[in-house]
């Protein structure tokens, strides 16, 4: 378990800023965390969010309006029910995230920790962000965990990245009010020709960097889209006092 990433892995991850796991997590976990989701998505179990509340381009305008309530994520998926818990205290993943950060990991519940689903029709794109952006902690070093519970490719809003552009310093010229890279911006356009798909099948994991830019399109497809996501820190980073960050808590792994 001390050697769960080979060095040729961790140097990936440290380049690029993400690393795909193929098969980290069995089919059979997978269907019961997919169908807790689908009981939790036909109950509406709170607390979720929709797509109205997002606020995104393209977003139904107020949750009356048609496709409204469409959900976009089911929140606190940490305390939805223990087939969410068991994934995100999997000793193999914990041991990988210890290889990376080099210390005991933390888990945090204020950010992440959902089900994130992309429906047809109303599942809203999501444009070029990083997550470090509304994080408050001591170092701009997280790392997120994105399961796929199925199928994810750019044709069902899949998630894109850039690679290496956690390494990037980006101007505030280049971001809009929101921290996502503004489109108009020439020296934009350039990063996002480098953007690549990550194409997913049921139990692959993907670890990214919380300061790699990453984006994903509108699920054009029949079927909806769920992941899981976590994100976790080093035991010596630790949440800003008094921020958002810091509010809800968190969880030691070891």
């Amino acid at each position: 378990m001390d050697n769960a990433l080979s060095d040729t892995q961790i140097e990936q991850f440290a380049t690029d800023g993400y690393l795909i796991l193929k098969g980290l997590v069995t089919p059979v976990a997978c269907d019961l965390m997919l169908s807790v989701a689908k009981e939790h998505l036909r109950a509406a179990v709170p607390p979720l969010e929709y797509e109205a509340e997002v606020g995104y381009a393209g977003a139904p305008a107020s949750l009356d309006a048609p496709g409204g309530r469409t959900a976009r994520r089911l929140r606190d998926a940490y305390h939805r029910h223990e087939c969410f818990k068991l994934w995100a205290e999997d000793k193999r993943l914990v041991a990988m995230l210890r290889q990376i950060f080099g210390e005991p990991v933390m888990l945090t519940l204020a950010h992440h920790n959902c089900v994130m689903t992309k429906h047809p029709d109303f599942g809203t794109a999501t444009g070029w962000h990083r997550d470090i952006r509304y994080w408050s902690f001591t170092k701009p070093d997280l790392i997120s965990v994105w399961l796929a519970l199925g199928p994810e490719h750019e044709s069902n809003g899949g998630l894109k990245v850039i690679p290496g552009s956690h390494r990037l310093d980006i101007g505030r010229s280049q971001l809009d009010d929101l921290d996502f890279l503004r489109p108009d911006v020439a020296e934009n356009q350039a990063l996002f020709d480098q953007g690549i798909p990550l194409n997913l099948e049921k139990g692959d994991v993907v670890l990214f960097h919380s300061g790699l830019f990453h984006a994903a399109g509108r699920n054009t497809g029949a079927l909806v889209k769920t992941s899981v996501v976590y994100a976790y820190h080093g035991a010596g980073n630790a949440p800003v006092a008094g921020s958002r960050s810091a509010a809800a808590g968190g969880v030691a792994l070891g």
